[in-house]
């Protein structure tokens, strides 16, 4: 896994119900990718993947290539954006704060330890002369889907 420092088994949720759709650079409910049974859900494996592979590379920018990352996108006006930084972003979750009834404050609750846990994204800069793009890992997984189904 990540390069990180280690975490207890992580609580479900991230204030959104446990079906929600998202990526982290964590499994959820204590599964692993190899247990026999367990739900694999591809694009997280994948998103997974290409988190704990760059960050441990020593070659990034072979990495990259092996990836499939791709060297440049095109812009709306057909320009080419080309990569110029990746990105791992961490974040930690430590409480969570919704408007109150009938109220004009906020209903702040902080987590208690064991329920904070790190959240960790990718995300690749695109630039040209006149535009800057920031995709993030869950767009590039679908644009590699895309180019995968369409032999690109």
């Amino acid at each position: 896994m990540m390069a990180r420092a280690a975490q207890a088994e992580p609580a479900t949720g991230h204030n959104h119900p446990p079906d929600h759709e998202h990526l982290h650079s964590h499994l959820h409910d204590g599964q692993k990718a190899g247990q026999p049974g367990a739900q694999r859900d591809d694009n997280a494996l994948l998103a997974d993947a290409l988190m704990d592979g760059f960050d441990g590379a020593e070659d990034k920018a072979s990495f990259l290539r092996m990836a499939r990352i791709p060297q440049h996108l095109h812009a709306a006006d057909g320009s080419a954006l080309r990569l110029v930084d990746v990105e791992l972003r961490y974040a930690y979750q430590v409480a969570t704060a919704s408007p109150a009834f009938s109220a004009e404050e906020l209903v702040y609750l902080p987590f208690p330890a064991n329920m904070i846990r790190e959240r960790a994204t990718m995300v690749f800069v695109y630039v040209s002369l006149r535009e800057r793009r920031d995709v993030d890992l869950s767009e590039m997984i679908k644009l590699l889907n895309e180019r995968e189904q369409g032999g690109d």
